[in-house]
Order: structure tokens, then sequence, then C-alpha cells
């Protein structure tokens, strides 16, 4: 979504209709301001004594024509506006849902889910209310206030007393200006406050097990009471303010209808204007205190409708930190070989650089084996390779052309990804495995399974593939959910499959058959698999050992033996481990 702002291309798009609904408010306000006129003759009529029975059905049915026409009339233009409010709403979050989907790892790794909800719901529905319970409220009061006022002026009423008054009213645009910018501060802080308690409760709700299993509940009921009373004094402080400025309009007007009544009832008791004018009057007046009431309701929604949009505003103005050239190209990555030259890279706001000074040629259809401490670097590396962040220009390039000159579907099409974590979707097996190739039939889908050995596991549910997993996979055990992950990776059948330390949560002999099945199945394809357990990395084409950020040995298995370094250490840890485990 291009920065240009929430409400510009919605108000381009649907202006014909608001304009239509104004029209129907304005319509149906100058039937019904001739109410109190219809009234006040009839009153002069009765007081006269010239008022007989067909005029009294006169007078009746045109009473009856104004009240139906003003409801069906102003009926249909609230519904105008409420319609393209809804349609506000359910545009825009499409639009926000498109525009979070194109944001850079980097804008996840500092907001979370439950701010990104607060947008969604809290937001969007605030400015919702604005544009079109707000604009439904206030095209009515405007269009009844100056109906009336028009109305007055036109009858036989005398000027003076319209003036004095509807005088009172005009302090309404200072209380405005005064009480506007308290409300909306106070509105922004709300929200703020709003989103922070939804990213806790997002957090609090999906660590729930951790929390029952260490007894703590108390200890996350203290802090999210805290998040609680935030929004309440902040939703205090807001409701004072709100009240006030709510206080003082309809007190304008009840001043202006004190005015009427003593000068009025003065200029009736002294012959000056006729009592029906008087009865005209005060429903005038009475008329009027609705919009105002209106008005200011609307103002105080409108204000704090404005700290979303400004959220809103602030929200669709962030860029991604990965952007697509306008001469990006397509490459085939089946014979690609990866290059990497010299690359330094440092995640933003970082004081260390993530990487230094790397240099690798990943050839067609080799087997790279990624091995070092946690924290060296490795998954930075392939996280380069698939452009969620971006690297200097020149320091990649696959198939002989810069990586950041080809465009991001091409790329990460062709590109397998299995990562440790094996996030999976509250759906089904079988949508989960054909994640990334939803036209994957059965036979397809169980061949993965197989291959990462989780179909046995898989025809043991009663659903078997249709089984429905819980929030995040948390119907599978966490080898369960790994491999199933693997199956995800493995059913794309990528020119490149990058594994990220995906089989730490199987035991050893399961890790063999996945690294034997892998080996047969892609032959003449590009692997990198990142690991802490050497058995993993033994049939590799070339094994890389990283610490600091540095590739500190690089050969084969043996050869890497043969040195002194980290991977002999690492292997001869890792085999007294499982030697001591046999021996128990």
């Amino acid at each position: 979504m291009k920065p240009n702002g929430i409400l510009k291309p919605y108000f381009r798009d649907t202006w014909h209709i608001y304009l239509s609904s104004i029209t129907l408010h304005a319509v149906a306000s100058i039937v019904f301001a001739y109410f109190p006129k219809v009234l006040g003759d009839f009153t002069d009529r009765l007081q006269n004594g010239h008022l007989v029975t067909h005029d009294v059905v006169r007078y009746s049915l045109l009473l009856l024509v104004i009240g139906v026409g003003h409801a069906l009339i102003g009926g249909y233009g609230q519904y105008l506006i409420m319609y393209v409010g809804r349609l506000f709403e359910h545009v825009t979050r499409r639009k926000l849902f498109s525009h979070f989907s194109g944001l850079s790892e980097h804008y996840y790794s500092r907001n979370g889910a439950g701010k990104m909800l607060s947008y969604f719901m809290n937001d969007v529905t605030g400015v919702r209310e604005s544009i079109s319970m707000g604009a439904n409220q206030m095209t009515m009061a405007t269009m009844l206030l100056f109906s009336c006022i028009g109305a007055m002026v036109l009858s036989d009423i005398p000027f003076y007393l319209i003036a004095a008054s509807v005088g009172p009213l005009f302090l309404i645009p200072w209380i405005v200006t005064r009480f506007g910018p308290a409300i909306r501060e106070r509105s922004l802080k709300v929200q703020e406050a709003l989103g922070a308690m939804t990213e806790s409760a997002e957090e609090q709700f999906g660590g729930i097990r951790v929390t029952k299993k260490f007894a703590v509940e108390s200890i996350m009921i203290e802090r999210f009471g805290s998040d609680i009373d935030r929004i309440r004094d902040n939703q205090l402080s807001l409701v004072r303010m709100s009240s006030l400025f709510q206080a003082l309009v309809p007190f304008l007007g009840s001043i202006s209808l004190i005015m009427a009544l003593a000068l009025g009832g003065y200029l009736t008791t002294t012959g000056r204007i006729t009592l029906g004018n008087f009865v005209a009057l005060t429903l005038y007046i009475r008329m009027l205190m609705t919009p105002l009431q209106q008005i200011g309701n609307v103002i105080n929604t409108v204000q704090r409708s404005r700290a979303s949009l400004q959220r809103l505003n602030e929200l669709v103005a962030v860029q991604p930190d990965i952007v697509e050239a306008e001469d990006a190209v397509t490459v085939e990555l089946d014979q690609a070989a990866v290059c990497i030259q010299g690359l330094t890279f440092s995640y933003p706001e970082a004081s260390q650089p993530a990487l230094q000074q790397i240099d690798l040629v990943i050839e067609p259809g080799m087997t790279l084996g990624i091995v070092g401490r946690t924290g060296s670097g490795k998954t930075t590396l392939v996280k380069l390779l698939l452009r969620t962040y971006e690297s200097p220009e020149g320091s990649i390039q696959i198939g002989g052309t810069d990586i950041r000159t080809i465009t991001l579907e091409s790329l990460r099409s062709q590109i397998g990804y299995v990562p440790q974590d094996g996030f999976l979707f509250s759906t089904t097996i079988r949508e989960n495995i054909a994640f990334a190739k939803r036209q994957a039939g059965q036979e397809e889908i169980e061949m993965a399974a197989k291959q990462a050995q989780i179909y046995d596991n898989i025809i043991a549910f009663p659903d078997r593939f249709e089984t429905k997993l819980g929030e995040r996979g948390v119907t599978l055990s966490g080898g369960q959910r790994q491999r199933t992950s693997l199956a995800r990776g493995l059913i794309k059948q990528a020119p490149i499959l990058i594994l990220d330390d995906s089989v730490s949560a199987v035991d050893a002999v399961t890790e063999t058959e996945i690294l034997k099945t892998i080996q047969e199945e892609r032959c003449g394809k590009t692997t990198i698999i990142i690991a802490h357990r050497i058995s993993a990395l033994k049939h590799a084409d070339l094994i890389i050992v990283m610490d600091g950020g540095r590739i500190v040995q690089r050969g084969k298995h043996e050869e890497l033996l043969a040195e002194t370094g980290q991977y002999a250490v690492l292997h001869a840890i890792q085999e007294e481990g499982s030697q001591h485990a046999q021996s128990q």
C-alpha cells in the first residue's frame, strides 16, 4: 500500500455515495423543518377560532406527510452512509493485511502480533465509526440545524428574537478548539494502551502451557492486570474530558431555550408576536438541541478517531526493507550456482556485524552442511539467501545474477525453507503439508509425509490427513511438528532446499532415515543443511564451520576431523555423549 494515507483513496472511490447521502439528509431536514411552522399556523387558527374540522384533517395529514417523508428520505440517506462505512472497514482490513504481508522481517521483530491485531480491530473500527456513524449524525445534525435556522428566518418571528435565542450556540466553535486537542491526545494514549494489552494477551495465551507448568499464574495475572489498569486510567482520563465537553454543548442549548422562553414569552404576552410564532420558536429551539447534542457527540468521536487514523496512516507509511528493483528479472535456479563474495552484514540497530567477510560457492546439486555455535551467523546466512534481509550489493549472486535484482516471487518460489520451530497452521495436516503446493494430490502428500518419516504417525490418527491441528500445531508433539514442517518443504521439490536445524527434535535413528531419503530424492538438487549434530552433516559435499560471523573451517567430514579445530572438538563431544547414552 502506498503511503498516501487511508482516507484519500477511500473518499476518491465513494464520494458520490456521500454526496447522495448528504443530499437526502438535506431534503429530509428541510421537510422536517416545516413541522414547527405548520404546528404554529395550526395554533394561531385555533386561537383565532378559525379552525374547522376540514382544517384539522388537513393539518393532520400534512404533519403525517412531513413525518413519513422525513423518515423515508432520511432513513435511506442513513443507510447509504452506514453502507460506505462498513465498506471502508472491509476494504481497509484487506489492504492492511496485504500491507502487513509485504513488510520485512525486521518490522515483525520489533512489533508483536497483538499490536497488529489492535490496528485491525480497534483503529479500523474507530475510524469507521467516525466516517459512518459520525458522518451520518453530523450530516443530519448540520442539515437540521441550518434548516431550522433558515425556517426561523423566513418565518414571521422577529430577527432580534431569533438572534437572542440562538446566540449562545456561537460559543460551540470555541469549545471545540479548546477541548479537541486534549480529547485527541487522551484517545491516542487509550489506543496505544489497547494495543499493548492485545499484544500482552496474545503472548499470555500462547504461553499458557508454560505458565501452568511453572505454576506462576499469579505472576501472569498481575502482569496482565497492570496492562488493564493502564487502559482504565487512560480511559477514565478520556471519559472525564469527553463528559465535560458533551455536557457543555447541550448546556448552551438549554441557555438558548431559556432565552426563547423568557423573551418570546414576554413578546407574546405584550402582543408583539402571536402565540403560534411563540410555539413555533420553542419547537425550533427544542429541535436545535438535538443536532447540537449530536454535533457534540460527533466531534468527540472524530477527535478519538483522529488518534486511530494517525496510527493507521503511520502504519501504511511504513515501507518494506526489501523492495524489488524496477528491472528485476526471473532466474531459473535448477542449475544455478550460489556465489557469495566478501559478504559482511549487520542487522539494523546492531552494534556488531552478524556476518563478516563470507566467501563461499555452492555449486548446483551440492549438499552444503553448516555447523557452529549458537549466534555464529548460520541462520542469518540463509535469511540473506531468501532475501528476508537485504545483502550488500553484489555480495550474493545466483546463476551469475545479483540476488538484489531477482524478483522475490522467482527467488522464494524456487527455494524450500524448513525452519527449526516448524510453525504449523490451525488447519488439517493435509493443508499444512500442501501449503506451498496447493494443487498437490493425495499421492504427492503421502510421499512427502513418508520422506519426512511422519506418515506412520499420521495414519494412526482417526482422521489421518484430515486431522485438524490446534493452534500452532499443538495437537502434535515437537518431533511430529518438525517432521510435518519438513514434509511441507519437501513436497515443494524446489531446486534449492534449506533445512535450518529442522531435524533437531527427532531421535538419531529417525534423523538418519530422513537424511538418507533426502540424499536419494534430492540427487542433483542443491541442499543446505544447518545442524548442531555432526551426524546430520556427514554426507555433505562441503561443510563449513562458523564462529563469530565468520567461516573458520571448511571441507568434507573426514578432512575436518583431521584438523585441529571446532569441528573435531564438537564431534568428539557428541561421540562421547552418544556412547555414554548407549551404555545407560
